[in-house]
Formats: structure tokens, sequence, C-alpha cells
């Protein structure tokens, strides 16, 4: 079955064990905060809709993991809508901190409600996320949901650590490549190795083919990051959505800007003479590209998409179970245009 097929059966699925988990957890003696949660999830007021909702990937990921390891994906429901409250519950804590007053085109929730009440969102779907796995102890076994609350936990620590770094590299304006990667492995990949992991814990695979599934993920995420940051700079701002100059002007710690740093004299001064302005994005991008920047950039992303594809081959017993998961890799990962 193609991945497309998948997710037209997957993705109502998901939405579904998500609006359960939702609606028996949130006191109904406070319809305005449930409300809170359904706007920010897609699901409530103004642009509500798939856009606002997202592509559900970590869900999903969960589920194809669940089905490559040679599971039932139903079964892993309660994990997959698990990881995706954890997802936004980081989301409305982010808009907070990085004060964004827009997520997928629409007022964040602190702009709406306020920056109390929308921390209060934030907790109540993160308590929502370890609530979602209690479902795993009915659909696969008591052991295996407290083993998912396991590695859930171990992820809220590395998304915040990540969470941190990020934070704290805005005021440095110098930064080794070393703690980059110590950051997008918090901010990106710890989830996504969630993600792959607890889909193959709910398939019952053994430790050995469980971590091989936790390294397709976490490489994945990686991999996806390093690309972020070269369509950052270099992709067309019709596809991404943003302006190739903002996370210049920005003063974003990628991994093009860091590797020019170490690279690059002239860049370095450019970058270090108070911030770039929207005039000097085109010299900027010049010297990145006179150093290599660009093309190691690429070639990282391609070796941590390698990396992945190795992990998953490993970790699948039957390789053509693995043929949706692939598929996913290759629509993450090819988005140069």
């Amino acid at each position: 079955m193609s991945l497309a097929s998948q997710m037209q059966i997957m993705l109502p699925a998901v939405e579904e064990e998500l609006h359960s988990v939702v609606d028996r957890t949130t006191n109904s003696v406070y319809p305005e905060l449930r409300g809170m949660l359904a706007y920010h999830l897609g699901w409530e007021g103004a642009g509500a809709g798939p856009e606002a909702q997202g592509k559900r990937i970590r869900p999903l990921l969960v589920l194809l993991c669940a089905q490559a390891g040679g599971g039932e994906w139903r079964n892993a429901l309660p994990a997959a809508a698990g990881v995706e409250l954890l997802h936004n519950f980081s989301l409305i804590h982010d808009d907070i901190q990085d004060n964004s007053p827009l997520r997928r085109g629409r007022d964040t929730v602190w702009k709406l409600w306020g920056v109390p009440q929308a921390i209060n969102a934030g907790d109540v779907m993160f308590t929502q996320a370890f609530r979602a796995l209690h479902c795993l102890g009915q659909t696969i076994s008591a052991s295996a949901a407290l083993e998912a609350h396991r590695i859930l936990e171990e992820t809220c620590l590395k998304l915040t650590e990540g969470q941190y770094l990020d934070i704290s590299f805005e005021t440095r304006r110098l930064l080794p490549l070393e703690d980059y990667w110590s950051m997008i492995g918090g901010k990106t990949s710890a989830l996504l190795g969630c993600c792959a992991e607890l889909g193959a814990l709910c398939a019952g695979v053994e430790d050995e083919r469980r971590a091989r599934f936790h390294e397709f993920g976490y490489s994945l995420g990686l991999a996806f990051q390093v690309l972020d940051d070269w369509l950052g700079i270099w992709g067309d701002a019709s596809v991404i959505g943003k302006s190739t100059e903002s996370d210049l002007v920005s003063g974003k710690k990628t991994f093009p800007v860091l590797y020019g740093l170490s690279r690059s004299p002239e860049f370095a001064q450019l970058w270090e003479a108070g911030g770039l302005k929207v005039e000097d994005v085109a010299q900027a991008v010049s010297l990145l590209e006179s150093c290599g920047a660009g093309a190691v950039t690429l070639e990282r992303a391609e070796e941590l998409t390698h990396k992945a594809l190795r992990a998953l081959d490993q970790a699948v017993a039957e390789p053509q179970k693995a043929d949706e998961l692939k598929e996913l890799t290759a629509s993450l990962l090819k988005r140069k245009k």
C-alpha cells in the first residue's frame, strides 16, 4: 500500500484518538479551557481545518513503525496521540517563549487568551500526553504502557534541554558546531526518535531492533533539521513559506551559519559586526557559498539520511514492510524547491 493510501486510513484514526483523549481528560465545567486546546489543535475557531491541524507527522511515524515492526498499528494509537499532544504542548510554550503571534497562519493561543492562560493550556496538554499512554494497557499490555511512559519522560527532558540551549544560544554570537548538534538533537530529533521507538515497542520487537528504530527516527530528525537550515537560506520562499532572508537577519544559529563562522573570516567579521541587515544578506550568502557552507550542509543532510535508512533496514525484519517509512523519509527530505 502507498504512503498516501496509508495516510488516508491512519490520520482520521489519529484525529479520533486525539478527540477522545482531549474530551475525556478535560473537565467539562471549563469549556473555554477545552476550547483553547481544540483551537490550537486546529479543530475549532477561525481558520480551523487541515492546514491549522498540521501534518501529524509524529503520530504517523508511530503507526508506520508499529506496522513495520510487525504489529497492529491500531493498537499503537494511544502512543500516537501521546506524542502529538506532547508536540503541541511544546508548540504552545515555544510560541510564548519566542513571542510568536502566529502559528500555521492563525493567532497563537497566547495572543488570543494571554500568556498565563496559554501556559495553563500547554500544561494541560502536557498532562494529556501521558494520560493518553494509559490506554496502551488496554491495547497492548500494562508493561508496555509503563515502558512508554519512561520513553516519553526521557524525551521530555531532551526536548526541554534542547529548548534551553536554543534560547541560551540567542545571546551568543559564536557557537561551536558541537553545541549545535546537542541543540537540534533535543529540539527536533528526540521526539522523532521517541515516535519510532514507541511504534516498535507497540509492535513488541526485541530491544536491539527497537534501538535501531530509535536511531532511524533520531537520524531522520537530524537530517530534517539540517536540510531545513539549508532551505532557510537557499530554498524557494514560495514553497517553504518564509523569507530566505529571515534566518540570517534574525541571527539564527543554523548549520551553514556556524560552518561559515568557523571557515570564513570575512563572514565571521560581517556576522559579528552587530547583526545582519536585509541589505547585508546577499553578501552573507555569497560568503557562505564561497566557503562551501551550502554544499557541506547538503552533504551532512545526505549522510544523516543514509544513516537513518541504514538503521531502518536493520530494524525491519521484512524489507517490504519499510516501504511506507522510506516513502515518508523521502517526502520529508526532498524539499529543496
